[in-house]
Parts: C-alpha cells; structure tokens; sequence
C-alpha cells in the first residue's frame, strides 16, 4: 500500500480555518501524521484548502466514510490526495468509478477482477472486453465501484498483481469525456 493513501485534500475551508481548527475536526478519526492548511505567502492568508495525513489507510478510509465533513460552519469537500506529478492532469482529479485494467492475461476472468479490486471498495461489477466475433480476449477490462473515493484508492497504486500477472490500473472515462479532456489546457 502506498502512504498517497493516508493522505487526504480538504477544500472549500472556511479562510479563518488554521491547523489547529483541521487537526481538530480530522483527529476524531485516527492519529494524523500532519496537517496543514495551505496559505497564500504574499497575502499571509489561507488559500482555503489543506491537507491531512493519517497513519493509517484505515484511518483515512475512517474520515472518508464520514462525508459529508463540515469545519468551522463550512461544508468542505474530501478527496484522497493527488500526487504532485498528477495535480495538473484533469484526468487526475477527475471523480469517477470506474477504473481501466490494462494487461489483462488470457487467463485473468471478471472474477477475479472483482475478488483483487474489492479491498478498495464495493465492487459493483467487472468486465473482460473480448471480441464480438471471435469471443477472443483483448487484454482490457473494467471495474466498476460503487463510490469514486474507491476508484481513487485503487488507482493511487498504478501497478497491480492479479491472479499472478501484473496489471496496469487508471481511470476510465466515456468517449465523450476523454474528447472533452483532449480540449482542456
């Protein structure tokens, strides 16, 4: 497991918030390693967003569970954290739930795509694309969760061992989606 799991983005904080206030509302749900809200240098104020670690993924898992989250009268939003690399990508913080399986072996089956990806969440189905005419299969798959948050968790570890054989994992989008991306800076 990687420690990006443990670590969670806060946004839409109220600007009076300071650590201590994040710390406060975050530690009911496990021990955090660290804690800051992010501030504005020139201005001396808060950018209105911070960020928690957790010791755990369990503890983060915890926090996560308990959305909506309200600090200091304002409702924020909590997301697994984004990797610094990835911050820009808007595929990156995109809020889907479901994740593309690459590398998929011929003897990878939708089962076993499920047992794997459901220690990140509530699986609510898998699939193996093969093709129509010959039933022969592509090497690709889906999983689809139940909430975006597993999604995330999952796709945080890029590479996976399914049934013996290392797979790739990132999000998964529409076509119309993935065009729309395409036109973003």
């Amino acid at each position: 497991m990687s420690d990006q799991l443990c670590k969670l983005f806060v946004g839409g904080l109220n600007v009076d918030t300071d650590d201590d206030g994040l710390r406060k509302h975050f530690e009911q749900y496990g021990a955090l390693t660290d804690c800051v809200v992010v501030v504005n240098k020139q201005l001396q104020r808060s950018r209105c967003f911070g960020f928690v670690t957790y010791s755990t993924p369990e503890e983060a898992d915890a926090a996560m569970a308990a959305r909506p989250h309200t600090v200091d009268g304002n409702s924020v939003e909590v997301k697994r954290a984004v990797a610094r690399e990835d911050a820009n990508k808007p595929e990156a913080l995109a809020k889907v739930k479901k994740i593309f399986i690459g590398g998929l072996k011929d003897d990878i089956e939708e089962q076993h795509l499920t047992d794997y990806f459901s220690q990140y969440g509530q699986v609510e189905k898998s699939e193996v694309i093969s093709e129509k005419e010959t039933g022969k299969k592509r090497g690709f798959g889906f999983v689809y969760f139940t909430d975006h948050d597993s999604a995330d968790k999952a796709v945080v570890v890029k590479f996976h061992t399914v049934n013996g054989h290392k797979v790739e994992v990132k999000k998964a989008f529409g076509r119309k989606t993935q065009s729309l991306m395409g036109r973003l800076p």
